[in-house]
């Protein structure tokens, strides 16, 4: 692959590291946690303002048509200013699926809604203790030209704010995708706090209308879609989140010293930084590659679940060493690197553990056959 950036996603990367590094300061991130709001709603409003989100469209839709590798550059500045806001459900739950699989008609519809921070979505995808793709606890049934919900979803982020609600259901024993409006009668939601302040919450859904994303024959394909998306989009949002963490690490050990010499001279203390900053390169290099994949229209299933299982061991390894290389500090829980740690564990098991991807890649590598064989 290229690893070489455009001008363009240089400057999308750059215009939000300025606007997050002003707004999502560590004395905001305080007050905001003081105050019990997940939300960030004035730096949403400032994201959707300086038109990050609308960089990422089409251009037929007025956008800069950055793609997969762009989202992954604007969710890696996210995830190193562990900014409270709705970036990647909103993108990967809302606006691609609506680019990809809605009709013109529901793409003028609910489009600006999308670029301009006033409608934000959660994904309810993963089942508590399975990882994807699994059978939805969700039941779907016709009801004339409609569909109605029955079922539960747990700990899904964001949605005590979301307008609009992705829910993967089964349908007569098939998987299908449909969206939900969270003011919908039949709609249930109760605040779930998560590790990460995400405003999360349980959905309950009793004979709740539905409206299905792309056709519900093509349930399957949509859900593999979307699901291989978000785990890029999540390996993304790691990278930044281990990357910020081990440069306040780094700068911690240089100043922080001990029999009269910097934390950073102690062999032991090296060795660790050194490994972190291997896998947060890791990180990286496989999330752009499967970024990239998608970009060019190629499939890129096998390289999602590379970069999610990376973002799921290796970032766990890289917060864990950052608040270790602490030492007493990073045991305060009101310490910027805390928070760090928080993310990086909630993003580990968000979508499926690292063991569940782990097995899911197995399984799509048990089918594909050897070279010059047969299946």
């Amino acid at each position: 692959m290229d690893f070489n950036l455009t001008e363009d996603q240089r400057e999308l990367s750059s215009l939000a590291e300025r606007i997050l590094a002003d707004q999502s300061t560590d004395e905001r991130l305080k007050k905001l946690t003081q105050s019990g709001a997940d939300l960030d709603t004035e730096l949403w409003g400032k994201i959707a303002e300086a038109g990050l989100v609308g960089a990422l469209v089409e251009e037929r839709h007025g956008g800069g048509d950055l793609g997969l590798v762009g989202l992954a550059l604007l969710l890696e500045q996210q995830g190193r200013f562990t900014a409270q806001i709705p970036l990647l459900d909103t993108v990967v739950y809302g606006l691609l699926p609506l680019l990809r699989f809605g009709s013109d008609e529901l793409i003028e519809r609910d489009l600006p809604g999308l670029l301009d921070g006033s409608r934000i979505v959660a994904g309810a995808l993963a089942e508590v203790g399975a990882g994807l793709p699994a059978v939805p606890k969700v039941t779907a049934r016709r009801d004339g030209a409609g569909y109605r919900l029955d079922g539960d979803k747990r700990a899904v982020a964001w949605l005590t704010v979301a307008h609009r609600i992705l829910v993967t259901a089964s349908l007569d024993g098939a998987l299908a995708v449909f969206t939900v409006d969270a003011d919908a009668a039949g709609v249930e939601i109760e605040a779930a706090p998560t590790t990460a302040p995400w405003a999360s919450g349980n959905l309950r859904l009793t004979d709740a209308p539905a409206r299905p994303v792309g056709t519900v024959e093509a349930g399957p394909e949509v859900a593999a879609w979307i699901v291989d998306r978000a785990r890029v989009a999540l390996a993304a949002q790691q990278l930044g989140v281990c990357e910020r963490g081990l440069a306040r690490t780094v700068e911690h050990v240089n100043a922080r010293e001990q029999f009269g010499k910097p934390l950073s001279t102690k062999q032991g203390v090296m060795l660790r930084a050194a490994e972190a900053y291997m896998d947060t390169e890791a990180i990286r290099v496989t999330t752009l590659e499967a970024a990239w994949r998608m970009d060019r229209g190629e499939a890129a299933t096998e390289q999602a679940l590379v970069a999610r299982w990376f973002a799921s061991e290796a970032g766990k390894r890289v917060v864990h060493a950052c608040q270790h290389l602490h030492g007493g500090t990073g045991s305060d829980v009101d310490h910027p690197i805390h928070r760090h740690f928080l993310w990086g564990r909630q993003i580990d098991v968000t979508l499926g553990s690292g063991i569940q991807q782990l097995a899911a890649l197995g399984k799509l590598l048990a089918h594909v056959p050897a070279q010059g064989g047969s299946r």
